[in-house]
């Protein structure tokens, strides 16, 4: 549910006292220990596994002498990687259920309530002027703050906010007293009025380093046309995928080299969601950019065993024994580095004028883009394999090669025009 009117500012920072407040009184949480045991349990069963993946992952990394123990290695730490975060969240949230607090803080016009561990934590600012109904609260039993017992609440805007917990008549009304005195402001009683009401609670664009920097972006967003197939973006990425048509016309290129370059690409496509997911989540990237390089890297891990199985070594090595040498795979990249370089740099062009110039990342969220890539990649080598059983049937690599190679640049135009087909600015300004 959106919250409404005014909003408090937000940092993150320690909750230790700085400064001379007029007031700070801290709250510690009131325990649960049967919830915290049954975390604690639950907590210990997903660290077990996680411990016994990393020394697997140890292993494999401190010894691999082929590509099948490299990607044995590279899954092992993306399977980690992802499956970390469970115990991560588990034991922050087990550490803030022990040591956790709320700490209120009053100075001369504001009030401070911060909420986490006393090194690290969430506070609220609020404006003391713009508060209403200062009060002691008795939560009916079952509510959603019945775990608060008696505490303190206060209205701003059209919500409402509460700190403490187990307060009872006394130490309310000193508390209050002491608010009132530290923000040297009387906090009013009523209803909030109707500019405190308007507008829902929107993030702070990205990027912005200052409230006239958000101001600035909320009057240019959007303003630019979408991708067409004449635009410069569209354009490098049909320049970039006719990099492998001249390769296997003149350089001699095979399917082999050309599955493995648009294996690269995939990586490069995750590379820049990564970028994403960070600009978009910025904190909560924390724990979304771990979890998406960990499906994404196994994924690619296996996806390239297979593709190097198939496509590179052949159908006949299916059932051989593992294998392949490191040597011959770096060797397929470095000749491959033209068509890298220009497909990373056709993709870092629409990075920054489409996500980041035109300012996609204020309508997209970090779900929607952890599963973005998926679609097109899985989507895109279908069409590849396909193409390369033609390849491998017909034995003539080159004119199947070719027009493999040109049904994928119209499936990647065609994502990309979907992907990047914004809307103009709500504000009905134009662009030229």
């Amino acid at each position: 549910m959106k919250r409404q009117g005014l909003k408090p500012r937000f940092r993150i920072g320690t909750l230790l006292p700085l400064g001379r407040p007029q007031l700070r009184e801290v709250f510690p949480f009131r325990r649960s220990w049967i919830a915290i045991g049954v975390l604690a349990a639950f907590d210990a069963a997903f660290l077990i596994p996680a411990v016994t993946t990393f020394r697997q992952a140890w292993d494999a990394w401190s010894r691999f002498e082929s590509l099948f123990d490299l990607v044995a290695a590279v899954f092992l730490s993306a399977w980690l990687t992802g499956w970390s975060i469970a115990p991560l969240l588990m034991t922050s949230i087990l550490l803030l259920m022990l040591f956790g607090r709320e700490v209120l803080t009053v100075r001369p016009g504001r009030v401070e309530i911060g909420i986490g561990l006393p090194l690290l934590g969430l506070t609220a600012v609020y404006d003391a002027a713009k508060m209403r109904n200062l009060r002691r609260v008795e939560p009916p039993p079952k509510s959603g703050t019945a775990w608060r017992g008696a505490h303190l609440a206060f209205d701003y805007g059209a919500n409402a906010t509460e700190f403490g917990s187990a307060i009872d008549a006394a130490r309310a009304a000193s508390l209050i007293r002491g608010i009132q005195a530290g923000t040297r402001s009387a906090i009013r009683s009523g209803e909030a009025t109707s500019a405190e009401r308007e507008g829902e609670w929107e993030p702070v664009p990205l990027l912005a380093e200052s409230a006239e920097d958000a101001a600035a972006e909320e009057e240019v967003a959007w303003v630019n046309e979408p991708p067409s197939l004449t635009s410069l973006s569209a354009l490098l990425l049909i320049a970039a995928n006719l990099v492998p048509v001249a390769g296997a016309i003149f350089l001699g290129w095979e399917l082999s080299d050309v599955m493995v370059l648009y294996w690269a690409e995939s990586a490069i496509i995750g590379f820049y969601n990564l970028c994403k997911i960070i600009l978009i989540g910025r904190w909560f990237a924390l724990l979304a950019g771990p979890f998406f390089l960990g499906h994404f890297g196994g994924f690619m891990a296996v996806h390239f065993l297979f593709v190097y199985t198939l496509f590179v070594k052949g159908p006949g090595t299916f059932g051989g024994e593992p294998g392949g040498d490191l040597s011959e795979v770096w060797a397929l990249f470095g000749d491959l580095w033209p068509a890298l370089l220009a497909l990373f740099l056709s993709h870092g062009y629409s990075f920054v004028t489409n996500f980041l110039g035109r300012q996609e990342y204020r309508r997209r969220t970090v779900s929607h883009q952890m599963g973005e890539p998926y679609g097109r990649i899985v989507f895109m080598h279908l069409v590849l394999i396909f193409g390369g059983f033609l390849v491998l049937l017909l034995g003539s690599p080159v004119p199947v090669l070719i027009a493999v190679i040109g049904l994928k640049v119209f499936l990647d135009l065609r994502a990309h025009i979907r992907q990047h087909g914004g809307k103009k600015a709500e504000n009905g300004t134009q662009s030229n």
